[in-house]
């Protein structure tokens, strides 16, 4: 009898071992093995529970199950807790077990909940591979008390087979998932490089970010002085623009990962999002990644990248270096499309130049040859007739006049000395145009580039207007340095703008210049000036810690 027990078990392991291999889906897997369990071994009632530690139990799976456990929608099944999910989350429960007392059962039979058909007790079972635990196997028979030894062996085998199935299933489903995921990685990395411009990089990305994974929120943090300041959001299919300036105490999760430069994962919502942040419209998260962004050669994170979504558990399935991926490829695309900006800085520079060296090269001297020639030919009439001397003389005059024009635009195309500082560099322009600068600075700090470009053009633009209107030959530039903000006045001794300048409602094309390059960079501009009196022009700009990448892509704080 023992050996025929030991066959029919033999071959019931094997029947459900060979079902076990040929299904990759979870639930089918779960409910034809459980149906071929009662199958081989003559149990009647069996039932599949998953449990987890935080969130409760789940049937995932049932086969003939009576009435009183499937009345309300398996509400008994998901509600109250008897002593194997008590047992088996204090992990006391390590192998089959009779159970003498079921809370279900008694609850349903109490309040007459449904018919029970002879179910009054059940065996469980833990599902686990390894250190990995899924849940519980129960099972029963009507009107059997007591579960003897060699069915409760049975039981505990064919759930090491279940466990070691559902680990398998879970691996292949995470590959799957992680594969699908790269995939959309391709799709979103493409879709980002063919972002026009640093601009509209934040705004476009996070939708894309969102987009492409199905995500409902995605944030997007960069540093700036120890704080991080929220640039993009995506939420509710939209994404806006934002400028929230936040100390990275009041960031939750997303200080961790800028402070400690390292993914940080939240399945069950806790720090991803504080009381500050859900003030500033956040919206609550049941799970959270917070990816650190990271610039190669640099110690510290440049920002985070912040995914939420109210449904717990959401992220765990992504794998850490699919995240550190995602991140790394937005930081790549954010470098190429800087290098991109310089490129063609570069190229515009070039082209400069070679618009400034034609010019000198060619048109300049041909105008110093009619110069010269107007002032041969002057000397040889010797004043006869005096109406061709008079014209000779004038074409000589408007010759110097040219060539005065011409070298002050060679000038503009190819400002030399810019590298060695704007104030030389004014200083050097003055000098082209016949002024006399007397320039003063205080401090000492490198400007970022875009800074310095835009002191260099405000400045030569009022050097100009000293020049053609003051009626003075000297101007005095001070350029001011402290930690946080860079100043730049010109002024001048003369008699100031002209009145039609000065009309009411009525700006000339370079002060529109001026005051347009100063609040494109956050800056402002005070043009002062009275009739007969003199005028300054005094252009302040905000100095920020820049990264290189960031230097063309303005803080949009300002800007909105």
């Amino acid at each position: 009898m023992i050996a025929d027990h030991s066959t029919k078990d033999i071959d019931a392991l094997k029947q459900i071992a060979e079902l076990l291999n040929s299904s990759n889906e979870m639930d089918r897997m779960l409910d034809d093995a459980l149906e071929k369990l009662l199958e081989v071994a003559g149990f009647t009632f069996g039932w599949i529970l998953l449990v987890d530690d935080r969130q409760g139990s789940d049937c995932c799976a049932s086969r003939n199950l009576p009435p009183a456990l499937t009345a309300g929608e398996y509400s008994l099944l998901r509600g109250v807790d008897c002593y194997c999910v008590e047992s088996y989350r204090n992990r006391k429960l390590q192998r089959a077990v009779n159970v003498i007392e079921c809370r279900r059962i008694e609850y349903a039979l109490k309040h007459r909940v449904g018919d029970p058909e002879g179910l009054t007790h059940h065996a469980t079972v833990p599902l686990k591979s390894g250190d990995e635990r899924f849940g519980l196997l129960n099972v029963a028979q009507a009107g059997k008390a007591h579960f003897d030894e060699r069915e409760l062996a049975l039981l505990e085998a064919v759930a090491l087979q279940i466990g070691t199935a559902m680990k398998r299933i879970r691996l292949y489903q995470s590959q799957e998932k992680n594969a699908r995921l790269y995939a959309r990685l391709g799709d979103a990395i493409q879709r980002i490089h063919a972002i026009p411009g640093p601009k509209q990089l934040p705004r476009q990305a996070v939708r894309i970010i969102g987009e492409t994974f199905g995500l409902p929120n995605v944030s997007l943090f960069f540093s700036k002085n120890d704080e991080l300041s929220l640039r993009a959001q995506y939420r509710n299919n939209k994404a806006n623009e934002e400028c929230q300036e936040l100390a990275l105490e009041d960031t939750g999760i997303v200080e961790t990962a800028y402070r400690d430069n390292r993914l940080v994962v939240v399945s069950h919502g806790g720090a991803a999002c504080t009381e500050r942040m859900s003030s500033l419209g956040y919206p609550p998260s049941g799970s959270a990644a917070a990816i650190p962004l990271r610039m190669q050669g640099q110690d510290a994170p440049f920002g985070v990248l912040l995914f939420s979504s109210p449904s717990n558990k959401e992220f765990e399935d992504y794998q850490e270096d699919f995240l550190y991926s995602l991140g790394d490829h937005f930081t790549l695309s954010m470098a190429n499309m800087r290098l991109a900006e310089q490129r063609r800085e570069i190229a515009r520079l070039e082209e400069r130049n070679r618009m400034a060296r034609d010019l000198h090269d060619s048109v300049m001297q041909k105008v110093f040859s009619l110069s010269f020639l107007a002032k041969g030919a002057e000397s040889m009439l010797r004043g006869e007739p005096p109406a061709a001397a008079d014209s000779l003389k004038e074409i000589g005059s408007l010759s110097q006049d040219v060539l005065r024009e011409m070298r002050s635009l060679i000038w503009q195309l190819r400002p030399p000395g810019l590298e060695n500082g704007v104030l030389h560099a004014l200083e050097e322009y003055g000098r082209t145009i016949g002024l006399r600068v007397y320039g003063k600075a205080e401090g000492v700090k490198e400007l970022p580039r875009a800074v310095e470009e835009a002191m260099w053009r405000i400045g030569q633009e009022a050097l100009n207007n000293v020049k053609k209107h003051a009626g003075t030959n000297a101007a005095y530039v001070k350029l001011k340095i402290a930690e946080s903000e860079a100043e730049l006045e010109i002024e001048d001794r003369g008699l100031g703008f002209p009145k039609r300048a000065r009309k009411k409602g009525r700006k000339s094309m370079g002060m529109t210049s001026m005051r347009e390059r100063a609040e494109a960079l956050g800056g402002n501009i005070v043009i002062s000036s009275g009739g007969g009196m003199p005028s300054s022009v005094r252009a302040v700009f905000p100095i920020r810690a820049i990264e290189p990448w960031q230097e063309k892509e303005q803080d949009i704080c300002e800007e909105n």
